[in-house]
């Protein structure tokens, strides 16, 4: 029988996390994932067992920050299912090419005292910006740990520690004026009311910029607490990989009675008088969901795609054609380079020391060097000339991801998913082969031109373009966001007002993952929040009381 209480379409980290509340709440639960592992964007697989075997690769995610701002790990007991995190310190290297460099460490004290010898007030000044970032991100965190539009269950997650963040960071009424302008402004308007120095500015442009916009764009200022969160909670990785996080989220389904099929592509969620009853998938199977179904993949593909437009009303309707005119897509995503390596990469010319490569390195030149990085993928430009790049090796913490004395590149470069002018390639998106390996040259050249060693270094390498990506995790033009992180698309806004809740028009069709609050990154919450929302729905005054207890016990 393929009936249950709830269908997920997508075992990705999310789906994962979903499942398993629903479980530990009595619910009987079904995965169904297109690929043949689960993980989606959080899997760790061995790319190349011919020319590189023993060497395991993270296929996307790699750094973890955002999972240690909420419960998941505890609630979930993940560590007692075999998942371990690996701190990382230092956490970021950036070498200038003046000869200065950015290091940073867990301490910030530490992290001062390498900025003092280069520039002691751009030292003083980053004590000040770590300090307000990191009350801004303790004021925020519970709104990330909820549903957006529930405000009950918001306020129930504020503590005492939280409010007298919160409290410090509005001040009074200039002060929180000047709250929402910092909001409302750019990482570089921020950086440069902070920093005079290029080695510094740079790497901090080039991590808030992770949220997939240049670091000239008005309103993801926010991006700042990217830095400050690699000194608390802290920057760290499950030992063997991400995908050690999914296969402890898959053992803790599983020991609870969770069904997870893979090679289960979804072509139509079933509809039945305005309900989700169940999902087909390619071949004709049917699967039947008593009580909801719920989507890990992105909003725009489920009413686009797989909902039937002759089975649902004009709500629905209007939903599908803002999905496809107002959600935005930038055009930007990344071009994955993994290596395998006989050495790591040295970078002699500024004193190398393995301790360099603990965290991320940040080949990010200028601040300009970064615009320039995540501007023309807008426009369909690969930026290529002088590229700007993301590189870790995690071996370096994490000796168990290849062989003994050997170790293992991830390089992410940002592209476009749609090249200007060219429609040859994988989906005509002039994606080619001879494309993507050009483009993969020029980013080992530049990389090489800090760690000269690094080309002898390379065994084999394997390089994924954006369209490749995109194909391979389901994501809309190669988003791994789902769609964009800028301020007009997050919290109550994410993917769109009437369905950032986590619901949906169409009764018992849910949404989780990371188009949904409180966005990308590693953390669980999306999968969370949703299976607060459903048990809600479910048995709401049961479930209120069981919140209620959780926030009167001691914290």
């Amino acid at each position: 029988m393929n009936n249950y209480d709830v269908i997920i379409i997508g075992a990705g980290h999310n789906g994962l996390v979903c499942a398993a509340y629903l479980l530990k709440a009595g619910y009987s639960v079904a995965l169904l994932e297109k690929r043949s592992i689960p993980g989606g964007a959080a899997t760790t697989e061995e790319l190349m067992p011919q020319e590189a075997p023993g060497f395991r690769f993270n296929r996307c995610a790699i750094d973890h920050e955002f999972i240690h701002l909420g419960p998941v790990v505890e609630e979930l007991e993940l560590k007692k299912y075999g998942l371990e995190y690996l701190y990382c310190d230092p956490t970021v290297f950036c070498p200038h090419p003046d000869g200065k460099y950015f290091l940073s460490y867990g301490s910030l004290d530490k992290t001062c005292a390498e900025i003092a010898r280069f520039n002691r007030r751009d030292a003083e000044k980053y004590r000040e910006f770590i300090d307000f970032w990191q009350r801004l991100t303790k004021a925020i965190v519970p709104i990330f740990n909820a549903p957006p539009q529930a405000i009950i269950d918001i306020l129930g997650n504020y503590d005492l520690t939280s409010l007298k963040n919160l409290l410090s960071i509005l001040g009074g009424p200039h002060e929180t004026l000047d709250l929402i302008r910092t909001m409302l402004s750019s990482p570089q308007n921020i950086l440069d009311e902070y920093f005079d120095s290029e080695f510094i500015k740079a790497p901090l442009a080039r991590l808030a910029s992770e949220f997939g916009a240049p670091p000239s764009q008005k309103t993801i200022s926010v991006g700042g607490m990217m830095m400050s969160m690699r000194h608390n909670p802290g920057m760290a990785r499950p030992r063997g990989g991400t995908g050690a996080l999914t296969e402890a989220l898959v053992r803790l389904v599983k020991d609870k009675g969770g069904s997870l099929f893979t090679d289960q592509s979804v072509e139509r969620i079933l509809i039945d008088d305005g309900k989700a009853v169940g999902v087909r998938v390619n071949g004709g199977q049917e699967y039947r969901a008593g009580l909801g179904v719920i989507s890990n993949i992105d909003a725009k593909r489920v009413f686009l795609q797989l909902v039937d437009a002759r089975e649902v009303g004009s709500d629905v309707h209007e939903l599908q054609t803002r999905l496809e005119r107002r959600t935005v897509n930038n055009n930007e995503t990344i071009l994955r380079i993994d290596c395998a390596l006989a050495e790591v990469p040295r970078f002699e010319a500024y004193q190398h020391r393995d301790e360099y490569l603990t965290g991320s390195v940040l080949i990010a030149d200028s601040v300009r060097h970064v615009e320039i990085a995540h501007q023309e993928p807008e426009v369909g430009k690969i930026p290529d000339a002088d590229p700007s790049l993301y590189a870790v090796v995690p071996t370096v913490r994490d000796s168990s991801m290849a062989p003994d004395g050997q170790h293992t590149l991830w390089i992410e470069f940002f592209a476009p998913y749609q090249i200007a002018g060219e429609n040859d390639g994988l989906a005509g998106t002039g994606w080619t082969d001879e494309r993507k390996n050009a483009v993969a040259d020029r980013v080992i050249d530049k990389l090489a031109d800090y760690a000269p060693n690094l080309k002898s270094a390379i065994i084999a390498r394997n390089v994924e373009s954006p369209a490749e990506l995109g194909q391979r995790l389901g994501a809309y033009k190669g988003n791994y966001y789902h769609l964009d992180m800028t301020l007009d698309q997050m919290v109550f806004f994410r993917p769109l007002p009437e369905i950032a809740n986590y619901t949906t028009p169409i009764n018992g069709l849910y949404l989780t993952g990371a188009g949904t609050h409180p966005g990308g990154a590693i953390s669980g919450m999306p999968g969370r929040n949703c299976a607060r929302t459903f048990l809600n729905a479910q048995r709401p005054f049961l479930h209120r009381l069981e919140e209620l207890g959780k926030t009167l016990l001691p914290r």
